[in-house]
């Protein structure tokens, strides 16, 4: 069975950084297009970027493009979530999400969850 653990999360300023990892229990994850997706109280599960299997492919959302980078590190059956010029609008829970057919924006299409990482961006 497919575990990921979503760390990195935290509080952090308006305008500042932070990286988000999502560690998969195994390394076939590394052949698996991987999402992030994170969520506000009150609000839908949005979806924040993908990156495909061979880490040369990512799709954004238009929330966080240009602000959010996804990588990956085969090595360490790990994808990162860069997250540069944060926004107070930006606090959620972040989560990762794989699957093994190919994913893209929606959460549906997404087999495997982690629990997500609390990212809190003050003013």
């Amino acid at each position: 069975q497919v575990q990921l653990v979503e760390s990195g999360g935290g509080l952090v300023q308006a305008g500042g950084s932070l990286r988000l990892s999502c560690a998969a229990s195994d390394r076939i994850v590394n052949t698996y297009p991987v999402g992030w997706f994170r969520q506000a109280p009150g609000k839908e599960r949005e979806f924040v970027g993908v990156i495909g299997m061979n880490g040369n492919t990512e799709y954004y959302g238009d929330s966080v493009k240009g602000r959010f980078t996804i990588s990956r590190d085969n090595a360490k059956n790990t994808v990162f979530l860069h997250m540069n010029s944060l926004k107070p609008e930006d606090t959620a829970v972040y989560y990762c999400a794989a699957d093994p057919d190919g994913s893209y924006r929606s959460p549906g299409d997404y087999e495997y969850w982690g629990r997500g990482t609390q990212v809190t961006v003050s003013s």
